[in-house]
């Protein structure tokens, strides 16, 4: 399959920084209860090579976090990760975590003892940040960053004083504070109602067209794949093998009335079609 192109997004806060992420030929194998092994990514080859919102949509338990979690460098013990194949960054073979590389998971993980400020500039405490960006620079950017995602007033309060919403703006904003080239995002928006969520998926827009990277965003909620992405890829039934890579041509943040038009449902349809045409266990969502 040949992989779709991206469009270059036009940014007003930042310059998009040239990225190239490779994953060729992935096998991902766990062993059995019965001493066997069981597969769940089997030989998935893709590649991105320009800034874009690309969703990495499946079934839930399909395999598209375990892909994710490669990309970001997060191994589990005593298992090989990958069982064979490569992620390459830049041109150089990925084992470990990269610098350039940040994830944003469903589980916020804020630190409970720090304030909003403190969590999103936590980063800037550990080594490798902390000699990159000078104290004067991070705290420009951790200001800049409360005012982009809506907390400049609560910039004082702890985690246990925010909503959920208010939780995950911060786990955001501690990812985009560092203008990573790549941004990893794992289900982000699971666990908020409808409402939260959207108004997420409106505010990650709004963040990307400020400091545009190349994001990988995994969901199993084709709706929200269709609202967000630049590039959509459909990941079957587990083992996960790529069933449909496809770009989405409308420009964001994209209408209900788009939604609803006889374009976004033929792109639904092309998605459940994929989808039901591998068997297997799995659920994917439609928000209504």
């Amino acid at each position: 399959m040949t992989d779709p192109v991206a469009p270059t997004p036009s940014a007003a806060g930042s310059e998009a920084k040239p990225v190239s992420v490779v994953v060729k030929d992935i096998v991902q194998e766990y062993p059995s209860e019965n001493g066997g092994v069981t597969r769940v990514i089997d030989r998935v080859t893709l590649s991105f090579d320009r800034t874009g919102i690309n969703m990495l949509l499946g079934p839930s338990g399909c395999g598209k976090s375990t892909l994710l979690h490669m990309l970001g460098g997060v191994r589990p013990m005593a298992v090989k990760t990958p069982t064979s194949g490569s992620v390459s960054i830049d041109g150089k073979e990925c084992h470990d975590a990269h610098d350039d590389s940040v994830m944003v998971f469903q589980r916020y993980a804020n630190r409970p003892d720090l304030s909003v400020f403190d969590n999103i500039a936590f980063p800037f405490r550990l080594k490798l940040w902390k000699s990159r960006v000078p104290e004067s620079e991070w705290r420009r950017r951790v200001a800049d960053m409360l005012e982009a995602v809506g907390l400049a007033d609560k910039a004082g309060l702890r985690p246990a004083q925010l909503s959920g919403g208010q939780n995950q703006r911060v786990a955001l904003a501690r990812a985009l504070v560092l203008r990573p080239k790549i941004l990893l995002m794992d289900e982000p928006f699971g666990a908020l109602d409808a409402q939260t969520r959207e108004e997420m998926q409106r505010l990650l827009i709004d963040l990307y067209r400020s400091w545009p990277c190349l994001v990988v965003f995994v969901t199993h909620d084709v709706t929200e794949a269709l609202m967000l992405g630049d590039r959509v890829i459909v990941l079957s039934t587990q083992p996960a093998r790529v069933a449909d890579d496809f770009m989405v041509n409308e420009a964001r943040p994209r209408s209900a009335a788009w939604q609803r038009s006889a374009e976004a449902q033929s792109l639904e349809e092309r998605i459940l079609n994929q989808l039901h045409a591998s068997p297997g266990k799995g659920q994917v969502r439609v928000t209504i």
